[in-house]
Order: structure tokens, then C-alpha cells, then sequence
């Protein structure tokens, strides 16, 4: 393994499993390793299904490197022109937007702290199972800063605006008991059960037909947006792709 890289996959069949290996520093995110998992989502092979985000050591992550705001990249993005400024944003949410993709289901598998950009990481995944001991904070504005990886969006789809706002404005830490509660964990299991518990998911996933699950989790990610009747249209349109698929290939 090249021991200067921040994130590692590796491929198994139709599971890639992707793990940031900063253990040292928990994890902490820094542009190079958001540079890494955008360049692991650009080249995931089309026979992959699944996807498994982790992090090394005892924690998933816990944020932000601190060394980032203090580095040049502020001033770089200050200095630089509107349009030079936003690519170089984009190119941070592109390492998270890209496990939104209908055709893999991504898990998250979190132990430990998930903080800040570690939040909307596991956020920005479909699936998220944490072990009892998790601890989850929105961290950036806190900072001087907003969630911007994904984090407003997902935090108001899975939390409701009101719910969201007070996690944002207050820091406040949220156990891996309140997360289910909220609906922000799919599930929690003990610390030694994580592992287990991601791979049963995994399995259980990998059993549905393909196709079925990429028109059933673009139908679910496109209900927040449709209205009843586009909705209904994009269900038939589903349905009718898929029974047709099925016909042609003489089932």
C-alpha cells in the first residue's frame, strides 16, 4: 500500500470497500483526501454494487484537519475568481456527491466520532450502521463555516429543517441512541458487531436484482423533488423498463 495516501479501495466482486487511513489523526479530512475518494468515484468499475465507507483506527472521523484553515488554501480561495473559486468547491463535493449515484448503494460504517466533513461524509452514504459508541456533531459553523459537502440537504432530508437548524447552530453531540432515534443511523450494534452487521447489510442489498435496485433507489432519491404526478410517471416508467427487461430476456 502507498503509505502517502489518505484513502484506500479495495475491490471484492461487486463490494468496494473504502477506507480513510489517517488512524493517527483520526481520520481528519484535508483536500488530498477528498482529491482521493473523487478520483475513487470517478474509477469504480461499473461491476461494483456496494460501497463501504469506514475509517481505520478507532474513528470514522473527526473532521476537518485544523491545518487546512491555517494552510493557504483560504487565501487561495479568497483571492481566486468566482468561477476559479466554485470548481475548486465543486471538486470537495464531488468526492462525497458521487455515493448518491443510482447504481451502487453506499454504507457507511461508523465507530467512533463522525464530526464536520466525517458527518457529511457518512451522511452523504445511502446506508449508515454505527457502532453504540458513536458520537456524531455538526461541526463547521462552529468554525466560522457552513456544512458544505452535501450536509445541508441530507441534514433536512433525513431531519427536517427546524431539527437541523439546531443541530447546525448548536454543535451539540448527538450518541449513536438519539441518531436512530432521529433517523440519522440505520442502525446500531455493538463495537465488535459493526463489522458483522455492515456485511449482513451488504449481503442482504446484493440479493435484490440489480436493476430493480437502481430504479427503486432513483425513484426513492427523486420523490423529494417530484410532485404526486410526476412521481406516479416516473414509478411507470420504472416499472415498465424493468418488465420489458425482464420479457427480453425470456424470464
Amino acid at each position: 500500500m502507498d503509505d502517502s495516501r489518505q484513502v484506500t479501495v479495495e475491490i471484492d466482486g461487486p463490494v468496494a470497500r473504502v477506507t480513510m487511513c489517517r488512524p493517527d489523526a483520526l481520520n481528519a479530512h484535508t483536500p488530498q483526501l477528498w482529491s482521493e475518494l473523487r478520483d475513487i468515484g470517478h474509477s469504480l468499475p461499473g461491476s461494483v454494487r456496494c460501497v463501504v465507507v469506514s475509517g481505520a483506527g478507532k474513528s470514522f472521523s473527526a473532521g476537518l484537519d485544523l491545518s487546512v484553515l491555517s494552510g493557504p488554501l483560504p487565501v487561495e480561495l479568497a483571492s481566486a475568481s468566482d468561477a476559479d473559486a466554485e470548481a475548486r468547491l465543486w471538486s470537495f463535493q464531488e468526492a462525497f456527491d458521487w455515493l448518491r449515484r443510482p447504481d451502487i448503494v453506499s454504507i457507511a460504517a461508523v465507530r467512533g466520532h463522525a464530526i464536520g466533513a466525517g458527518l457529511q461524509l457518512a451522511l452523504a452514504c445511502d446506508l449508515r450502521v454505527m457502532s453504540t459508541d458513536a458520537r456524531i456533531r455538526v461541526g463547521e459553523p462552529g468554525l466560522g463555516l457552513v456544512p458544505d459537502l452535501g450536509g445541508t440537504k441530507r441534514l433536512v432530508a433525513e431531519l427536517g429543517y427546524s431539527r437541523a437548524l439546531e443541530l447546525c447552530l448548536t454543535g451539540r453531540t448527538v450518541t449513536a441512541e438519539e441518531a436512530v432515534v432521529l433517523g440519522l443511523a440505520t442502525l446500531t450494534v455493538r463495537p465488535g458487531e459493526l463489522d458483522d452487521a455492515v456485511e449482513d447489510l451488504t449481503l442482504a442489498i446484493l440479493a435484490v436484482p440489480r436493476e430493480a435496485a437502481i430504479e427503486t433507489k432513483a425513484l426513492l432519491l427523486s420523490a423529494g423533488v417530484h410532485d404526486d404526478a410526476a412521481q406516479l410517471a416516473a414509478e411507470r416508467a420504472a416499472q415498465l423498463r424493468l418488465i420489458r427487461g425482464r420479457v427480453g430476456a425470456g424470464e
